[in-house]
């Protein structure tokens, strides 16, 4: 009891170190939604989540769900599945990603996960220990920072450069590296910059990599999923340069974002990760998380190995149209500017140009205004780590992206500074 009031104590309370929703896309967006006016009847035009599986030009191969049902009704697909993964479904991944390798990955390289956000957090945890330090991308992907942020891990960012297709400024990299750091994360295709490193830039990454004694973990969530001039070269056809770590799930390419299947994969012909005892961490904190569903994991042989191509080719054709409309309209926004068209994944970057606005402090001030006056939602860009730059989204029907589009020039105009 509290001897001065009579309320008992009790000795228990939250983690706040837990409390990442303000570097959180949901956290965000959830915000954001709270801000809307309920008396707007026009759709709400959501250009800030890249997920566009509720639209009808985003819905996955009927071979998806076909694979998923045989794999329910045949029944052998109930049980608790190996810690690693069902030994059919890594073998799928393993010749999957091999197609676009100069050597042949096992399935021992393969460990399946929930969706690329348990690799994320797996592979964090298993870094962490005390003194050592990351090097993330800024702008990334928020899911590292709120990782790193829980686990104790210190997070170092290198910078990616606008005006250069967001490459990665090598300079920032080699002057933040020390003694303690373990690796460095890139993201291509790059969420949240919609751009596509070239393979002579990804051969510099592994060079420079090797050379300060870290491995790579490459963010592969949209691989292929690029409609530029740059093709998609995964990262571990470096795996013999230096030690890389592939993240990547069937959320993005096959449109399923809910059905939470993705892997961890060691591209490394040395041996590097067996011996420094990293894949041992692996497996150990396998053994005590939960799994990816055994249905789905049952399923995945059939969708890697037998999805046409024409399917994935009217995606490509379909985000190419969107990322086109995105890049013109935004030409017509005289408070943003587009500093490089997206080349892939599902997002782009833009600039918010703060002196063209009256009465707007930032860009989360900007985007709460824009919620509540056109019911557009678009990510603040301090979320992925630049202020006053916005997330935009082209996740969405044609149609939707126009007028959402239309929406924030006409919201430019009500804001604009008078001459």
């Amino acid at each position: 009891m509290d001897s001065r009031n009579g309320i008992k104590k009790w000795g228990f309370q939250g983690n706040p170190e837990l409390n990442a929703s303000s570097i959180s896309v949901r956290g965000v967006l959830n915000q954001l939604f709270e801000n809307l006016d309920k008396e707007d009847k026009r759709p709400i035009i959501p250009l800030g989540r890249a997920d566009p599986t509720a639209f009808p030009s985003y819905q996955t191969t009927r071979l998806a769900p076909d694979a998923v049902a045989d794999a329910t009704l045949s029944y052998n697909f109930n049980s608790y599945p190996p810690t690693l993964g069902i030994a059919d479904a890594r073998r799928a991944v393993a010749e999957h990603l091999s197609k676009d390798f100069p050597y042949q990955l096992s399935p021992d390289d393969v460990y399946l996960t929930i969706g690329c956000t348990q690799a994320i957090e797996i592979v964090v945890s298993v870094l962490a220990r005390p003194n050592a330090n990351i090097l993330l991308p800024r702008p990334g992907y928020p899911q590292y920072e709120a990782r790193t942020s829980c686990s104790k891990l210190e997070a170092r960012h290198f910078d990616l450069i606008p005006e250069r297709g967001w490459e990665v400024d090598f300079d920032s990299v080699e002057a933040l590296a020390d003694e303690n750091t373990v690796a460095m994360v890139i993201i291509n295709p790059n969420n949240p910059c919609g751009n596509v490193f070239t393979y002579q830039h990804l051969k510099k990454i592994a060079e420079t990599a090797s050379k300060l004694g870290i491995f790579v973990i490459s963010d592969e969530v949209y691989g292929h999923l690029v409609f530029g001039s740059n093709p998609f070269v995964p990262m571990g056809v470096f795996g013999s340069t230096v030690p890389v770590l592939t993240l990547g799930s069937i959320s993005k390419r096959w449109l399923v974002p809910g059905w939470r299947l993705g892997w961890i994969v060691t591209c490394d012909t040395n041996g590097i990760f067996q011996q420094s005892g990293f894949v041992e961490g692996v497996k150990n904190y396998l053994d005590i998380t939960t799994d990816p569903p055994t249905n789905i994991q049952g399923a995945l042989s059939q969708i890697l190995k037998h999805t046409k191509e024409d399917f994935f080719s009217k995606i490509l054709i379909t985000l190419r149209e969107a990322a086109d409309i995105l890049y013109d309209r935004i030409k017509e926004i005289p408070c943003l500017t587009c500093p490089h068209k997206p080349e892939g994944s599902m997002v782009a970057l833009v600039k918010l140009n703060l002196p063209l606005l009256d009465g707007i402090i930032d860009d989360v001030d900007f985007c709460i205004k824009l919620a509540k006056e056109e019911s557009v939602i678009v990510l603040p860009g301090i979320t992925v780590g630049l202020k006053n730059w916005l997330r935009i989204s082209t996740a969405i029907e044609h149609s939707s992206l126009e007028d959402g589009l239309g929406r924030i020039k006409a919201f430019y105009h009500r804001h604009a500074k008078k001459e």
